[in-house]
């Protein structure tokens, strides 16, 4: 059965479990610069580090969607997503503009506008902007409480952005182990 092959791996429990959502799902047409606007607090180690934007798209908080999580990021140049895994979830990657480096699990290829990246479960990812523009990107997980771990690590665009304390920082990474992300410490 097709099911059974996509399952989960044996032995592995989801530590998630669907989103629970107070309404129901709602039909979104957005524009690009529609969504839920957020800027990423750095960690204890790196105040004053440059930030990107992103922009949640669709969770359960936009649109009511009890699956899915897809947001929007520009990445400055220079800068990347850290190389990182969830053991739990697939994740898709689009490139919707300007040129990277992506490696997955040590290979690495050179990405451009249009560039599909599907990461399965277990597989490390990191995305380095090589260009001289914002890399561009948007990414879905088929589970949206993803959005929790970001919203948590976040605020709002307009707020001010403060670095977390060690303690918020350390109590943030035990809520959220079960994603094993490799952060800077």
């Amino acid at each position: 059965m097709l099911v059974a092959a996509c399952s989960s791996k044996p032995g592995r429990a989801e530590p998630m479990a669907t989103s629970r959502c107070d309404a129901p799902p709602a039909s979104r047409i957005l524009e690009a610069n529609e969504g839920e606007r957020r800027v990423r607090r750095p960690p204890p180690t790196a105040a004053g580090r440059a930030l990107g934007l992103f922009v949640i798209k669709v969770d359960c908080q936009n649109g009511g969607s009890p699956d899915l999580f897809f947001a929007y990021e520009d990445i400055p140049p220079g800068l990347q997503i850290r190389p990182h895994h969830h053991p739990h979830m697939d994740e898709i990657l689009i490139i919707r503009q300007g040129s990277g480096l992506a490696t997955l699990s040590g290979r690495e290829a050179r990405v451009t506008a249009g560039a599909t990246i599907y990461i399965p479960r277990d597989t490390t990812v990191s995305l380095r902007n090589t260009g001289a523009e914002p890399l561009s990107i948007a990414w879905v997980f088929p589970n949206n409480s993803y959005g929790d771990y970001l919203r948590e690590g976040s605020v709002k665009e307009g707020e001010p952005v403060t670095p977390f304390t060690a303690d918020e920082y350390a109590g943030r990474r035990a809520r959220f182990a079960w994603l094993q992300m490799i952060e800077p410490q």
